[in-house]
C-alpha cells in the first residue's frame, strides 16, 4: 500500500505519517524492488492507534511507552494528571476573564501590566494560560505562499506568451510547431505544479501541522 492510500484510509497527512516514522513510532518495510515504503494493515492499525491517542492529547513520548509494552491504563493515568492540571489552568483563565467582564472597563484604561504580573505569579504555581501569539503569524505564512506562487505563475505565463509571440511574428524562423507545443507545455506543467503545491501548503497551514509539530 502506498502512502497516498494510507493517507486516504486513515485520515493522517503524508507529512505527519513521515514524522511518526522519523520518531520511531512507525516502521514500514521497504519494497526490495524500488526501495519505496510499503505499508500494510499493521501500519494502518498503528496509525489509527496514534491518531486516537493524539486526538486525546496524549504526547508522543507516552505513545512510545505504550508501544514498548506499557499498558494503556498506565498511560492514561499519567495523561489524566496532565489533563487535570490543564483543567485547573483553564479554570484560572475563566476566573480571570470573568473578573475582567465584571469590571466593564475599556481596553485603553486597563492596567495590563498589573494583570500580566498577576498571571506570571499564577504561572509560577503551575498555571498555564493559552498563548495565541503563535497563531498571529499564520496569515503571513498564507501571504508568503500565495505571493511566491503568483510570481512563479506570472513568470511561466510570460514565457509562454513570449514563445507564442515569437512564433506568430516569424513562423518561418521558429522551431516546428510540435516542438513549440512541447516547449510551451513545460512552463504550463510548472504552473500546474506550483498551484498544486500552493493548495497543499494552504491545507497544511489550516491544519496547523507546523505548530503541532513544535508541540511534539
Amino acid at each position: 500500500m502506498k502512502i497516498n492510500e494510507v493517507e486516504a484510509q486513515v485520515g493522517i497527512t503524508k507529512k505527519n505519517i513521515r514524522f511518526y516514522e522519523e520518531q520511531g513510532l512507525l516502521s514500514p518495510r521497504r519494497n526490495s524492488e524500488n526501495g519505496y515504503r510499503d505499508y500494510g494493515e499493521g501500519e494502518v492499525a498503528v496509525l489509527r492507534q496514534i491518531k486516537l491517542m493524539r486526538k486525546l492529547g496524549v504526547p508522543l513520548e507516552e505513545i512510545r511507552r505504550m508501544q514498548a509494552g506499557g499498558t494503556v491504563a498506565d498511560g492514561m493515568r499519567r495523561h489524566l494528571v496532565t489533563l487535570e492540571r490543564e483543567r485547573k489552568s483553564l479554570e484560572q483563565s475563566i476566573q480571570l476573564c470573568q473578573s475582567l467582564k465584571d469590571r466593564e472597563e475599556r481596553l485603553d484604561s486597563l492596567d495590563a501590566a498589573a494583570l500580566l504580573e498577576e498571571m506570571e505569579q499564577l504561572e509560577q504555581t503551575g498555571t498555564t494560560f493559552q498563548d495565541k501569539q503563535k497563531q498571529d503569524a499564520k496569515p503571513v505564512r498564507y501571504a508568503g505562499a500565495v505571493v511566491m506562487a503568483l510570481l512563479t505563475t506570472a513568470l511561466m505565463a510570460a514565457i509562454i506568451v513570449l514563445m507564442v509571440w515569437a512564433f506568430v511574428q516569424d513562423p518561418a524562423e521558429a522551431p516546428p510547431l510540435p516542438l513549440m507545443a512541447v516547449l510551451a507545455a513545460i512552463p504550463g506543467v510548472i504552473i500546474l505544479g506550483v498551484l498544486l503545491a500552493l493548495f497543499q501548503r494552504i491545507k497544511e497551514i489550516r491544519k496547523g501541522e507546523e505548530d503541532d509539530a513544535k508541540n511534539y
